[in-house]
Formats: C-alpha cells, sequence, structure tokens
C-alpha cells in the first residue's frame, strides 16, 4: 500500500508544538462531529464513508457503461463545472501521459470538457474539432439548470444530434444527475439516455467517489478500483479511532488552523510536479468553497514551481508575510531521464552531468523550502510514494477530511456555499430572466450612476 505522510515540523519557527498540541480537544471535536453527523451541514455527509460503502456492482456498472463509451469513440466530452468536472480532470491528468493528445496509440478516448465556462471561442473551437471526430457525451449536473454546462449541453446535444440522427444520439449520452428529480433528469427518461446518480447527500465538491468522477477516469481508462482502494485506506487512516498525534488529516488540519490564527491567512498548494495541476484546482475549490464563510476562512492559492518560482516567487519569498506553503512533494517520478555531458559545456551544466532530472526538481524543491523558511514563510510537506490511482486516492479523500475538520475547527458550515448564489441572481437579472425583473430594474439603476 502506498503511504501519504504529512510533516508539520517545518511550521514550527512560527507557532510551536504546544500550540498545535492545545488544538487536539477542537480538532478531535470536529473530527467526531463530522462521523456523529451532528453538525452544520450534516445532511452532505454522504461522502465521509463513501469509499467502504460504494458497491462493487456500482463499480461494475460504472465500468461497463464506461467500456460502451470507448469502443469506436475519439473523444469524450465531459460536460459540467465545479466539483461536477473538477475531481474528474484532477484525477485524469495526474495519471495521464503529459502529451496524451499527441500519441497514436491511444487505447482510451480523448476526455475534453466543456460546461465550465462562457467562453464562446472555446465551445465554437471545440465543435470544430468535434464535426471531424467521433465523439459521446457524458453531462454531469445534478440540476441541470446550473447556466454554464446546461448551455454547453443544449449546444453539443443539437450538434450531436444533427451529426448521428435523434435516434443514434441518445447512444451517445449518459447524464450524471439527481434520482427524482430536475431538469437534466427530465430530459434523459424522455430522451431514453443512461443514467447515473449523485447522492442526495453528497456535495459537488465532495463527489469525486461517485459516478461524477469515477466515470469519466474509467472511460480515460484508468483502474478506479485502486482508486477507492486508496481512498478507502485513507479513510481507515483518519478515523477517530486513530490518535490525534498519527492521523494525518488531524495534523494538517491543526497546523493549518493554527497558522492562520497566527495571521497566515494565504495557504499556498505548492506542486513540483506539472500533472498535478489540477488537483490543486481542485484543492482550490474544495477549500475556498467550504470555508470562505462568515468573513473568515484561509484564501487558498496554487503555484506550479519551478515554472512559478520565476514570476510568483519573488512576492512569495519578500512580500507580506500572510502566507503560508503546503507542498505536494512526490518520492518517485514515473520516468528516468538523465542530463548528457557536453564537452563544450558552453552552458556551463556539466556538474549536473548524468544525474537524473527528478534529481536536480528536488534540489529545487529543497532548496526553494529552505529559502521560503528564511523568508519568514511557514512550510507544510505532503508527500506522496508515486503519482498512481492509489496514491491519488489517498490524497483527495485526505483533503476531503481534512477539509471537514478544518471547516468546523474554523467555526463555519463547510458544506453548504452560500455566496456563490449571488452573483447569479445578477447575471440572472442583468439576462432578463423570468421573475427577476425587479432586480434588473435595480442594477440597470446602479449601472447608470457607474457610467
Amino acid at each position: 500500500m502506498e503511504k501519504l505522510l504529512v510533516s508539520i515540523e517545518k511550521i514550527f519557527p512560527f507557532v510551536n508544538r504546544e500550540q498545535i498540541n492545545a488544538l487536539e480537544p477542537e480538532i478531535t471535536k470536529s473530527l467526531q462531529t463530522l462521523y456523529n453527523k451532528d453538525g452544520k451541514g450534516s445532511e452532505y455527509l454522504g461522502w465521509l464513508d463513501l469509499p467502504s460503502r460504494i458497491t462493487e456492482h456500482e463499480i461494475k456498472e460504472i465500468e461497463e457503461t464506461a467500456h460502451q463509451f470507448k469502443k469506436k469513440t475519439d473523444i469524450v466530452v465531459v460536460i459540467g463545472i465545479g466539483g461536477s468536472y473538477l475531481g474528474a480532470r484532477a484525477v485524469i491528468d495526474a495519471l495521464s501521459h503529459n502529451f496524451k493528445n499527441l500519441l497514436n496509440e491511444n487505447s482510451s478516448p480523448v476526455v475534453v470538457y466543456a460546461g465550465q465556462n462562457l467562453g464562446e471561442d472555446y465551445l465554437f473551437d471545440l465543435i470544430q474539432v468535434l464535426s471531424n471526430y467521433d465523439y459521446r457525451i457524458v453531462v454531469i449536473s445534478k440540476s441541470g439548470t446550473t447556466t454554464e454546462p446546461a448551455i454547453a449541453f443544449r449546444i453539443l446535444k443539437k450538434h450531436l444530434e444533427d451529426k448521428y440522427g435523434k435516434a443514434a444520439s441518445k447512444e451517445r449520452i449518459v447524464a450524471v444527475t439527481d434520482e427524482h428529480r430536475g431538469a437534466l433528469l427530465d430530459i434523459a427518461r424522455k430522451e431514453g439516455y443512461k443514467t447515473f446518480v449523485i447522492p442526495d447527500n453528497v456535495g459537488g465538491r465532495f463527489s469525486v467517489f461517485t459516478a461524477v468522477g469515477l466515470l469519466p477516469i474509467a472511460i480515460a481508462g484508468f483502474d478506479i478500483h485502486q482508486l477507492i482502494r486508496g481512498a478507502k485506506h485513507m479513510q481507515q487512516m483518519t478515523s477517530p479511532q486513530v490518535p490525534f498525534a498519527e492521523n494525518p488529516a488531524a495534523q494538517y488540519a491543526a497546523a493549518r488552523n493554527a497558522l492562520y490564527r497566527n495571521g497566515n491567512s494565504i495557504e499556498i498548494l505548492v506542486n513540483y510536479t506539472p500533472r498535478l495541476l489540477y488537483i490543486t484546482e481542485w484543492w482550490k475549490q474544495l477549500y475556498g468553497e467550504s470555508e470562505g464563510k462568515d468573513n473568515k476562512g484561509i484564501f487558498p492559492a496554487s503555484v506550479n514551481f519551478t515554472t512559478d518560482l520565476h514570476s510568483l516567487g519573488q512576492y512569495i519569498q519578500d512580500g507580506r508575510r500572510i502566507l503560508f506553503e503546503t507542498v505536494l512533494s512526490v518520492e518517485k517520478t514515473r520516468s528516468a531521464l538523465a542530463i548528457p555531458n557536453d564537452a563544450d559545456n558552453n552552458d556551463g551544466l556539466n556538474y549536473l552531468s548524468y544525474k537524473p532530472l527528478s534529481y536536480v526538481n528536488k534540489m529545487a524543491e529543497i532548496g526553494t523550502m529552505l529559502a521560503h523558511l528564511d523568508g519568514g514563510v511557514p512550510n507544510i510537506q505532503i508527500e506522496i510514494s508515486q503519482i498512481n490511482e492509489n496514491s491519488i486516492g489517498q490524497l483527495l479523500y485526505f483533503f476531503e477530511i481534512a477539509c471537514g475538520i478544518s471547516g468546523y475547527t474554523l467555526g463555519v458550515n463547510p458544506f453548504d456555499q452560500p455566496g456563490v448564489e449571488d452573483y447569479k441572481k445578477n447575471m440572472f437579472a442583468l439576462l432578463g430572466k423570468p421573475g427577476f425583473e425587479n432586480l434588473s430594474a435595480a442594477l440597470h439603476e446602479r449601472m447608470e450612476k457607474l457610467e
């Protein structure tokens, strides 16, 4: 079994061990609140035991549908936004070849995404590509009325029906949606689409271990058994029965809350591996949407090193001392590539001759961490053995449960997102959606005053 290790020792120049230990009663209570299901938002705790509760029958049904979608299909479009696509994309990007789309020997379809933005050029360009390839659609939405994915689905559904005919198209669309209600469920029933359920008690940003994440991941050709196995292992490693000092999620939650109380209000998730980019994007939604409430919360940011050391590195080193870093560290790379010797040595790099590139990257990681510590930036390290299904399953569940613990310790409901609705109301009013006439008039009056 792969191991996930959390190290908080490098925060101790800024907060001490006594401050961490003093948080033990709060952290333990927050973890127990999750398991007792008696805290705020407890109706959305279906994710908590999902890795151990998902059945072999459910996994088999997902894999069978994925197999059907992979037959002679070049592209699968996953339509969704927020948690309806970020978890799947995080796992698929982490496990894929960096240049999979350019390889000719792909045994699985290329997975692309729509409905995560309102970019007209983006969707227009996608349709141009889809016109030349065989494709299918996985549309993911609990309600079916979220603006971005609903628009994308309406446009792509028409394109698919125009290309293959209405009767043939129903075999090319799968809907992942609510079990009992909603516009997307109504459409799926009317058109005869295959459907999978988003459980009522699982919020979008915690849904990666449901069909929301598992179906696209399986379509992309990855082992969802191992992904779930890793998550199940982490569920066991972070349960209330595990002592505080040995519980990685409890230690992480305690460290970040101690730093927050010390004035470190921005957490930067750092990766040194390009394939982890969308893990950090998924993490930002998970923590930002869960903790940013009641004028509280750590602001989640991310950087991709060493690339961003040449842009944001200056601010991290010398800017305002309100941030801390959590570094995603990978022990072993998938490949090996040594730096060659050059007889002329014009670039002065012969001191690195024959060394693996992973060694250079690791020294950059260590050197950066030491420099940032010297610059007043606390560091937490999360290390995984390698990037595979098992380790990614562990990592995602680790972040989920640590988020629940941390949110309750912060004193907010980690499972709602009331602030997300504010922009939607204004957008609907400005677009002229029925029922928003009064707000529309008020907004247009405000806009005139600002001109």
